[in-house]
């Protein structure tokens, strides 16, 4: 199976299956001399872990990780910097029953279709457990970028059909990680935990749209063409399991405005061009202009549900009904967050290396 790295020069490399031993990741490209230890890995894993609230997964992980090599003295050495965390709360009996069934929704019946075999306990490496070794990295990606002034930040902005309203970076500072969807916007935050709610209540389950701000990043990242950032950043946003669309900038209601609207007019501050508006979400040509990077989401409901579907048998060929059991989350809005930060951050650190490089 190939399709387990990303990245050109800050490489990542994830292994490791929902119900396996651990998960881990390998990361290579990291300079020499930085500053890290567990601890800053963990803030990231613990923002991310199931059983943290009332509306997420019930499975209980500690998510604790150790690095296993590539540091010495608290620092790194430039060498792969090789993490682990162990699964240590794995019920896989709810998945016996469907291990011939391809539960709609997931990736059980395209993995058996092209591969013949797969690990039916939890998804696998489909699971969005998978996504644990994602913000490892990604907790290093973010601390280098801190080190030069470029800040990742995401928050909920819609939840089944609530939409938050319009908040300032200073407002997703300050609110978004105060509540349990992760929403800036407090009023609409508590709209969407009751509907996350009563959607498991139902047996039901919601997606939603959540944003992601690269604060600090500098004009010139990114290549023409084929190597544009925002291409990359779509990259690698779309291969987050759940997410089904990536918008940059205005994003779809580009295809609702005139250019005049659309268009971000040009003046200079400080001796600095800077735009008015930010409709291109800070890249134009597929090159960073100096404003904020502003990515958006669209992240589907979680398959498993415990309502009837119609499946099939795989092995049989037989048409089925089935429920799907087990600990999942209602909505995954509130932690993909972290993992979306992740990948804004890989791609941004990897394009910066790149302009550092010349």
């Amino acid at each position: 199976m190939s399709g387990n790295s990303f990245g050109k020069l800050f490489t990542v490399t994830t292994w490791g299956e929902s119900h396996g031993e651990a998960m881990g990741v390998v990361v290579d490209g990291c300079p020499p001399g930085l500053e890290l230890s567990e601890e800053d890995i963990q803030r990231e894993l613990d923002r991310r872990k199931p059983g943290i609230s009332g509306i997420s997964s019930e499975r209980k992980e500690a998510d604790e990780v150790k690095i296993l090599s590539g540091l010495f003295a608290g620092k790194t050495l430039g060498t792969p910097i090789s993490m682990l965390v162990w699964n240590t709360d794995v019920d896989s009996s709810p998945y016996e029953p469907l291990k011939d069934i391809a539960r709609p929704g997931q990736a059980d019946l395209t993995y058996h279709l092209k591969y013949g075999i797969r690990d039916y306990r939890g998804g696998g490496r489909a699971s969005g457990r998978e996504t644990v070794a994602r913000v490892a990295a990604g907790a290093i990606a973010k601390k280098i970028l801190a080190s030069r002034g470029i800040h990742i930040l995401g928050h909920v902005v819609a939840i089944g059909g609530i939409r938050a309203r319009r908040v300032s970076v200073e407002e997703i500072m300050r609110h978004a990680e105060s509540n349990a969807v992760r929403c800036a916007d407090l009023e609409a935050a508590k709209r969407m935990e009751a509907l996350i709610r009563a959607a498991r209540e139902e047996g039901e389950s919601v997606g939603g749209i959540v944003e992601v701000h690269a604060l600090g990043v500098p004009a010139g990242l990114g290549e023409p063409v084929f190597d544009k950032l925002d291409a990359e950043l779509a990259k690698a946003l779309m291969s987050i399991g759940a997410v089904k669309g990536v918008e940059i900038g205005a994003g779809f209601d580009a295809a609702r405005m005139k250019g005049s609207e659309m268009n971000d007019a040009l003046y200079i501050e400080a001796g600095r061009i800077r735009t008015r508006t930010n409709n291109a979400g800070g890249i134009l040509g597929g090159i960073s202009t100096g404003e904020p990077v502003v990515c958006r989401i669209a992240v589907k409901p979680p398959s498993s549900i415990s309502k009837p579907q119609r499946s099939v048998n795989m092995e049989q060929m037989t048409e089925v009904e089935i429920r799907v059991t087990g600990r999942h989350d209602p909505c995954i809005c509130p932690r993909i967050v972290p993992v979306a930060e992740a990948m804004v951050a890989l791609v941004v650190l990897d394009y910066l290396l790149q302009a550092e490089r010349r």
